[in-house]
């Protein structure tokens, strides 16, 4: 007789379940087709623009439109530049900045302390003069100028300086970008610690809000530089001299004495080399503004990302 007990058969080994194996997923295309996109429609035609202005007039037409022309052919495109009509193009480009810069001076004074009132303080008024800032913020520009030649006929300021720069220095938007900021980057704390220690309205605007407001004016100095230094209409309707255009406006007296586009230019014909280089000459400063400002103006958009 057996006392041990015997072993129960052993059970089938079962195999291990395979691995699913990861299909390799393909690239998404959709970020490479908006690089291309981008590059055809905006860097593209800048590339040409800059390539334009070292040919001469002949290579422009019959060259490759991407070839590189030569210094000797940039060098005579910039004489014919600067001696057209006396150096106007530095009268019109001495003409943009006083009017830009004066226009931003004002702009900076008013703006950021009416975004500051907006957002920080309580008044009879103040929400039908919010609604009234975003209902003009997105009034297009060209409707407004009308009513201003109006406006400022009536005052006798039509052909002078001022007719520019106050106009220019209304800037509504700018008022809505330091609403924004002051709305979300500068605590409510700060501000009743300040008017607990003493200080007026003014003075806690003054020593907390506008230290910490460095970013939105740099955000607002830079789109006001830019939106004075590339308005077209305003000037041409409110200066009847050449001597006192823009550049922008000056571009335009350019291309009307430029053969194929105006077959009555007279014996001040300028080429369309010539007319490259002086739009590149007219978006320079803009450029260096910016590259020099980029950082604050990273810091500025980025301010009211959050509330704190």
């Amino acid at each position: 007789m057996r006392t041990d007990l015997e072993r129960p058969p052993a059970p089938p080994r079962v195999p291990a379940p395979a691995k699913p194996r990861h299909r390799r997923r393909l690239p998404n295309p959709v970020p490479g087709l908006v690089l291309a996109l981008f590059f055809l429609f905006f860097v593209l035609p800048v590339l040409w623009l800059v390539l334009a202005a070292t040919k001469t007039d002949d290579q422009l037409v019959h060259g490759h439109p991407l070839s590189a022309g030569s210094w000797r052919a940039l060098a005579a495109n910039w004489d014919a530049l600067t001696g057209y009509q006396g150096n106007a193009v530095f009268r019109w480009l001495g003409n943009s900045a006083l009017y830009s810069f004066a226009a931003l001076a004002i702009t900076l004074g008013v703006a950021i302390p009416a975004g500051y009132a907006l957002a920080k303080t309580a008044f009879p008024g103040r929400r039908t003069l919010l609604v009234t800032t975003l209902v003009v913020m997105l009034m297009p520009n060209a409707t407004l100028v009308v009513p201003l030649f109006l406006e400022l006929n009536t005052a006798h300021l039509i052909g002078t300086m001022w007719s520019i720069v106050l106009p220019y220095a209304f800037y509504p938007f700018g008022v809505y970008l330091a609403y924004i900021y002051f709305t979300t980057a500068v605590p409510d704390e700060l501000l009743d610690a300040a008017r607990l220690d003493g200080c007026t309205e003014f003075g806690a605007f003054r020593r907390v809000a506008l230290p910490l407001a460095m970013p939105v004016i740099a955000l607002v100095g830079f789109f006001s530089f830019v939106a004075n230094w590339t308005n077209y209409f305003l000037p041409y309707v409110m200066l009847p001299e050449s001597d006192q255009f823009p550049v922008q406006v000056g571009l335009g007296t350019l291309l009307n004495d430029v053969p194929q586009f105006n077959p009555t230019a007279g014996g001040l014909a300028v080429e369309r080399p010539v007319l490259a280089l002086a739009t590149l000459v007219a978006i320079a400063p803009v450029l260096v503004v910016f590259l020099f400002s980029q950082r604050f103006l990273v810091t500025g958009m980025l301010a009211g990302a959050t509330k704190n």
